[in-house]
């Protein structure tokens, strides 16, 4: 590289920042001083590759000039990454504050604080419920999978600032919060409802089980966290050991979780095979693989539209491998996979990096997976699972086609 190659590159930040007010786009040559000097053909290579760079350092040295407020740099810094990765038109990726970042790192630990909704920025850019968590203020307050949150305390807010409304929705045990709920009724038409709901500590427990019928073991489960596996082992084994003849797997509102949790429970079903793979950009694939050793009890899956992510990868796999009916009604469908990389100042990215096939191959993002007996709740269901059976007509299909397997 020549020596003029070495000088220019070593100027050219300064030569991006000053270029507009310089009035310099018409200048046969850019004279810095009477040492160096830049051809024209060399300089508008340059400017075309840097003129990005130039474009955001000028309009945040005009806000920083010209704004009529104070400007907190940080604040602004935060909303350029933002803004960079929302622009991917991607509800699924995010930049992360270091707040954030602890957050969801809390989340996928097995505790956190709040109301106990798992929440996403919809198609229509609001905020969109894939479930309430199972025994928390959310749930017992009412809110349903699909429900759109339009205010927080009286404030509206949508998908681009769903962050700032999971903050406000968050606070201190035995606080209030009022939601502002939009929801389809039965005429079709959106309704509002406002919901008042006292916040408190969630420790998630992502796992239960029971016996039915003195035959049939129920298992639940809600979301997978780092220590949904080992629970769901340590379950499973006192079923078995309780010599129980079929299993139930109810998946119903599990918005999904650590992918890795998810194949290790399907491990223990399928035998050999595979449960799912990935595929990134490049077409590289990523395949999670199941031993030939597993348990061969009879079983159902439950799912319905609150069935996402995790969850559905472990019901398709259930499927595709024909180890059991699916029951409920369709998935929420969400057939994409992200990363999460902890930046060097405790922020971080969150990033869709690859899809998900099931072992046939089929990708279900934004269809969803069709169960194998349609079974739809009643209208004015509150509870579902084993506290209502009498009520919940899904687990009723699930016993019934179990008590058949076993005869």
């Amino acid at each position: 590289m020549s020596k003029r190659r070495i000088v220019t590159i070593s100027i050219i930040l300064l030569i991006v920042t000053n270029i507009i007010t310089f009035g310099l786009t018409n200048a046969l040559t850019i004279q810095l001083d009477s040492r160096v000097i830049i051809p024209k053909k060399e300089y508008d290579e340059l400017y075309s590759a840097y003129k990005d760079y130039t474009k955001v350092i000028l309009v945040e040295s005009l806000i920083n000039e010209d704004y009529l407020q104070d400007v907190d740099r940080e604040q602004l810094l935060e909303g350029q990454l933002k803004g960079m990765v929302h622009a991917l038109g991607d509800p699924y990726s995010q930049y992360l504050t270091a707040e954030e970042y602890k957050d969801l790192m809390e989340q996928t630990s097995g505790s956190f604080g709040g109301i106990g909704v798992i929440v996403t920025p919809g198609d229509d850019n609001l905020i969109t419920v894939v479930s309430p968590i199972e025994d928390t203020p959310g749930e017992r307050a009412g809110i349903r999978p699909g429900d759109k949150i339009i205010k927080v305390d009286g404030v509206e807010y949508t998908g681009d600032s769903m962050d700032k409304a999971v903050n406000v929705m968050k606070g201190e045990p035995d606080t209030e919060v009022t939601l502002t709920i939009m929801r389809k009724g039965k005429n079709g038409q959106d309704e509002m409802i406002d919901l008042e709901i006292v916040r408190e500590v969630i420790r998630i427990v992502t796992v239960k089980s029971s016996i039915i019928d003195d035959e049939i073991g129920y298992i639940n489960l809600t979301s997978f966290d780092e220590l949904t596996y080992g629970d769901f082992k340590k379950d499973l084994k006192k079923l078995q050991e309780a010599n129980v003849k079929g299993l139930v797997l109810d998946l119903r509102n599990n918005p999904g979780g650590l992918l890795d949790a998810c194949a290790d429970i399907a491990d223990e079903f399928l035998g050999e095979g595979v449960i799912v793979y990935t595929e990134n950009k490049q077409g590289e694939r990523r395949y999670y693989r199941s031993k030939k050793s597993h348990t061969d009890i009879p079983m159902v899956v439950l799912v319905n539209e609150g069935s996402a992510s995790a969850s559905e990868i472990l019901a398709g796999a259930i499927k595709d491998h024909n180890r059991g009916e699916l029951i409920g009604t369709k998935t929420f469908g969400k057939g994409i996979v992200q990363s999460i990389k902890r930046l060097g100042d405790g922020s971080g990215l969150k990033l869709t990096v690859s899809e998900y096939f099931t072992p046939k191959g089929i990708n279900i993002h934004k269809i969803g997976i069709e169960p194998d007996i349609v079974v739809e709740l009643p209208e004015d269901i509150e509870t579902i699972g084993v506290e209502n059976i009498k009520e919940d007509t899904q687990l009723q299909k699930a016993l019934e086609v179990l008590k058949n397997k076993i005869q």
